[in-house]
C-alpha cells in the first residue's frame, strides 16, 4: 500500500465561534428565518453535525436533517427555488450540481471541511496520474475538481459495498482522501488499495486509552464508532458505520447507555428517537493531551441562526454557491453513479 504525504490535519487554523445569542434572540432569528424561508420559496437542510437548534429547524420548517447523501437528494427532489444548506462548502457544490437550476445558498462559505482542504485537487490529480492503472474512488468530503478527477464518488454509507464490487471486478483502487476510512475498508474487503493520507480534524482525535478508561466507567455501554476514526478506535466499536447507520444501530442494540466517536451534533437525532437512553461523547483527550476539535467540527459550527438569516435576506457573493457548468458536467458523472448504486442497494 502506497501514500502521499499532506498537511498535518492539526495545522489547519480554526474559525472563530459564533457569538452566543440571548434566548429572546434565538427567538427573533428562529421566527425571522421561517418567514424568509416562505419569502423565498426555500428550504432548509442541515447535516447531522450542525447544532441541535440548527437540525430542530429544518425540521420544523419543513426541511431535513440527514447525512450528506440524503441531503443532496432531498434538496434535488424539493419542490423549492432555493436550498440554503447548512453544512460544509462540498455538500453545498454537491447540492448545486445536483440541482443546477436551484439557488444554493449557505450560512457561509467559510464553512470548510478538512478532508476538502487536505487534498488540493492539482496535488489529487497528479497522485492519480502515478496509478494511471487504478479506478479513482472518492469521498463525498472533497471538492468539485476532485469530484470531477474521479471515477466514483461514495459516501460512508456505501463506500464499503463499493469497493467490495470494484474489487470482485479485479479491479485495483485508488482511495482519496481520509486515510483511516480507507483502512477500514481495506482490512474489510481486502481490496488492492492505495490510499491519500488525509484526515478529519474530528475523529482523528479520539483516544483509544481515554476510551478504554471511559469503557471500564461504563462497561455496560455499546461503542458506535464512524470508520474516519484510527484503527485503535475501530477496533473497540460494537458497531461501526456513517451517521445514519450509527443512528440506527442506537435504536437496535439493546444496550441502554452508548459511547459514540463521531460529531457530537448526531446526539440532538440519538435522543430524539430514543430519549430514554445514555450518551456519552467518546474521549478526544487523555493522558495529558488537549483537544482542538473535543467532537465538534468547527466550521459546522458556523451555521448559527445569524448567519442563516443573512444568507435568506442578501444571498449574493458572501452565501451563494457556483459551481463551473463544465466542472459540475464532469463531476456528475462519478456522482451519478454513486446514486444508481446507492439506489441498487437499497433495492
Amino acid at each position: 500500500m502506497s501514500a502521499i504525504q499532506t498537511v498535518d490535519s492539526l495545522d489547519y487554523a480554526f474559525p472563530p465561534k459564533p457569538k452566543p445569542l440571548s434566548d429572546q434572540q434565538r427567538a427573533d432569528y428562529r421566527a425571522r428565518i421561517k418567514e424568509l424561508l416562505q419569502q423565498n420559496n426555500a428550504v432548509l437542510v442541515a447535516h447531522y453535525y450542525t447544532d441541535p437548534e440548527i437540525q430542530a429547524l429544518a425540521e420544523e420548517t419543513g426541511g431535513c436533517v440527514a447525512d450528506s447523501l440524503e441531503m443532496a437528494r432531498f434538496g434535488r427532489d424539493h419542490e423549492a427555488d432555493t436550498l440554503i444548506v447548512a453544512g460544509v462548502r462540498f455538500m453545498g457544490e454537491t447540492a448545486k450540481i445536483l440541482t443546477p437550476n436551484k439557488t444554493v445558498l449557505m450560512p457561509t462559505l467559510k464553512a470548510e471541511c478538512s478532508l476538502d482542504l487536505g487534498c488540493p485537487p492539482e496535488d489529487f490529480s497528479a497522485f492519480c496520474d502515478q496509478h494511471p492503472d487504478r479506478t479513482v474512488v472518492v469521498y463525498a468530503n472533497t471538492s468539485a475538481a476532485v469530484k470531477a478527477r474521479a471515477d466514483w464518488v461514495v459516501t460512508s454509507s456505501m463506500a464499503l459495498e463499493l469497493v467490495e464490487d470494484l474489487d470482485s471486478k479485479g479491479e485495483k483502487i485508488l482511495w482519496g482522501p481520509d486515510r483511516h476510512l480507507g483502512n477500514y475498508i481495506q482490512k474489510q474487503t481486502g481490496a488492492d488499495m492505495v490510499m491519500w493520507q488525509g484526515a478529519c480534524v474530528v475523529h482523528d482525535e479520539f483516544k483509544s486509552q481515554a476510551l478504554l478508561d471511559l469503557k471500564k466507567v461504563h462497561p455496560e455501554a455499546a461503542v458506535l464508532v464512524h470508520p474516519e476514526s484510527p484503527e485503535s478506535i475501530i477496533a473497540m466499536a460494537d458497531a461501526v458505520g456513517s451517521t445514519s447507520q450509527l443512528i440506527k444501530a442506537s435504536q437496535e442494540l439493546p444496550n441502554e447507555t452508548f459511547i459514540v466517536a463521531t460529531d457530537r451534533g448526531i446526539f440532538y437525532k440519538m435522543q430524539q428517537l430514543q430519549p430514554n437512553k445514555t450518551f456519552l461523547e467518546a474521549p478526544t483527550a487523555g493522558e495529558g493531551a488537549t483537544c482542538r476539535s473535543c467532537a465538534h467540527c468547527p466550521w459546522m459550527a458556523m451555521n448559527g441562526l445569524v448567519a442563516i438569516a443573512e444568507a435568506l435576506e442578501h444571498g449574493g457573493e458572501q452565501h451563494e454557491i457556483h459551481v463551473e457548468p463544465e466542472l459540475a458536467k464532469q463531476a456528475m458523472v462519478p456522482l451519478d453513479k454513486m446514486l444508481a448504486f446507492s439506489a441498487n442497494l437499497k433495492k
